[in-house]
């Protein structure tokens, strides 16, 4: 059976996985782009934006992990887009016309909508339904390959409450938000089920690891 696996999710110290006070000109509420300044130095999001360059470093090795793979994608509402996106037929997420997918994505809200066929292999469909469930459908799409848990901290923390997450990848950044959407609450225990690696990298970001035991 293909994996369901988390890439690249940035936490801040107090665990906050996006601000407070999401809007359409800010995706991540008042912590805006501090827990992800990590990323944009990498060769991999400078090949995403269509630039050229970007370090190699440690930051970089674990970026590029995220397509590898991956066959399918599952994210939140809040991922797709700003509170009451759901009321504007036009709206297909943040990412212009070729979204960074290129897989079969699938949306959980309780505000279905017919699937949205986009530029670079992207097909955007919208589901109300449980986790399991979805990540039936996520697989069945994603044929013999991986599927990517997209976000944000609402969906991955339900996965992982459900037991269905088998690779786990956060970034823990040196910054305080105080306030927004925490990861971790209601998960205690979780880690037992994992075997956890950290390493600190030389930007001041730690990448922890969880692993599911016997994979």
């Amino acid at each position: 059976m293909s994996l369901a696996r988390v890439h690249n999710f940035t936490i801040s110290l107090d665990g906050f996985g996006t601000g407070e006070g999401q809007t359409l000109d800010a995706p991540f509420g008042h912590a805006g782009e501090r827990l992800h300044q990590w990323m944009f130095t990498t060769r991999f999001w400078h090949g995403m934006t269509g630039q050229t360059g970007g370090s190699r470093g440690l930051d970089d090795a674990f970026a590029q992990q995220f397509e590898s793979g991956i066959g399918a994608e599952i994210m939140g509402a809040g991922k797709f887009g700003p509170p009451g996106w759901h009321e504007d037929p036009e709206w297909k997420g943040w990412w212009g016309p070729n979204p960074p997918f290129h897989t079969p994505t699938f949306v959980l809200t309780h505000h279905p909508r017919p699937s949205i066929e986009m530029e670079g292999g992207t097909t955007f469909h919208f589901l109300d339904t449980s986790p399991a469930k979805a990540l039936d459908a996520a697989r069945e799409a994603a044929g013999d390959q991986d599927v990517r848990i997209g976000g944000g901290p609402t969906v991955v923390r339900d996965f992982l409450a459900a037991g269905l997450i088998d690779q786990l990848h956060t970034v823990i950044v040196p910054i305080l938000l105080g306030r927004g959407v925490r990861l971790w609450d209601g998960l205690e225990g979780v880690e037992k089920d994992y075997a956890v690696e950290a390493i600190s990298s030389p930007t001041g970001v730690t990448h922890v690891t969880f692993t599911r035991a016997g994979l």
